[in-house]
């Protein structure tokens, strides 16, 4: 049983806090907003901090946070320049502009060029960075981490290959782009 002070209460500060609470919650059937990431405490980058979410294992960000800024520090060490700038850098070579997606038509599956939307763009990006990165022979994950965000930014590596296969697919089945839906 609710007390009088946990009862809702019908006055106009009642309505309203009850209608920001409304807000809150998840439309039925409108786009979800998204929600706006706090920036990187060291280095002041929300991409940072997305790329520490996708590093993460198991909700260990500490880890996560420590494999990072001790692969910035090395690429601090390694190409003298500034490790965001390297980083951003890195990110957007990776950056696939095209994909393919398989799309059955009359009994045939098709593999239709399509444009990959800019939030996509990224998290495939950030994907492939550390997916690479986890298979280089490097021996730490730090050293791993920042010997794949060099070669991306050297535009090299095998995740900048990854993209450029990605491109060439959907180049090769660009006849088939008017499957698009």
């Amino acid at each position: 049983m609710l007390s009088e002070e946990e009862m809702p209460s019908a006055s106009v500060e009642g309505v309203a806090a009850n209608q920001v609470e409304v807000e809150l919650e998840m439309p039925r059937r409108r786009e979800v907003p998204k929600r706006l990431r706090e920036p990187d405490p060291r280095f002041g980058s929300a991409l940072v901090t997305r790329f520490i979410n996708c590093l993460m294992e198991g909700g260990k960000r500490s880890t996560s946070e420590r494999i990072l800024y001790g692969a910035m520090d090395i690429i601090a060490e390694r190409t003298k320049e500034d490790p965001v700038m390297v980083f951003d850098k890195a990110i957007s070579n990776v950056k696939p502009m095209l994909e393919v997606k398989s799309r059955r038509v009359g009994g045939s599956t098709y593999q239709v060029p399509i444009e990959v939307r800019p939030e996509r763009r990224t998290a495939l990006a950030l994907r492939w960075i550390i997916g690479f990165a986890k298979a280089r022979s490097e021996h730490t994950m730090a050293e791993k981490l920042a010997g794949e965000l060099i070669a991306a930014y050297k535009k090299e590596g095998a995740s900048v290959k990854k993209r450029d296969d990605t491109h060439r697919m959907a180049e090769a089945n660009k006849a088939l782009a008017h499957y698009r839906w």
